[in-house]
């Protein structure tokens, strides 16, 4: 799997993550829109640790200004 998610974009997802979870704990998020958020914040955290966006391939993103690993 190529890394394709700079440090930037990883910060910005963890950033949102955790805003969207401060946003449910204060109750201001309700019923199905805050499952559907926690699950969208949930997948924006595993995403910024694999440094792997599936949905950037068939868009041909690459924030990853480095150099291409392959893991």
């Amino acid at each position: 799997m190529t890394k394709n998610m700079g440090t930037i974009d990883k910060a910005i997802r963890i950033g949102v993550a955790l805003i969207i979870v401060a946003l449910y704990f204060m109750g201001k998020l309700p019923g199905a829109w805050a499952i559907a958020l926690l699950v969208i914040a949930l997948i924006f955290v595993a995403t910024s640790f694999m440094s792997f966006c599936p949905l950037y391939l068939p868009l041909k993103i690459n924030t990853n200004k480095n150099k291409p690993e392959t893991t």
